[in-house]
């Protein structure tokens, strides 16, 4: 009699655990929208605020 020996096919397993890691990722997101907005918005506001360069000159 011949053993067969099974084998398991691995290669989905990446694609499987990077889709849980950006559904966790987007519910993270969805969670903490209005922080994650704001702290943005002042971080924008910090890096393109004109009155900064111009007192440099």
């Amino acid at each position: 009699m011949r053993k067969t020996l099974k084998r398991w096919n691995k290669k989905g397993m990446g694609t499987v655990e990077i889709v849980i890691i950006i559904a966790v990722l987007v519910a993270l997101a969805l969670l903490f929208r209005t922080g994650l907005t704001e702290y943005g918005e002042k971080v924008m506001d910090f890096c393109f605020d004109d009155s900064k360069i111009a007192s440099a000159f």
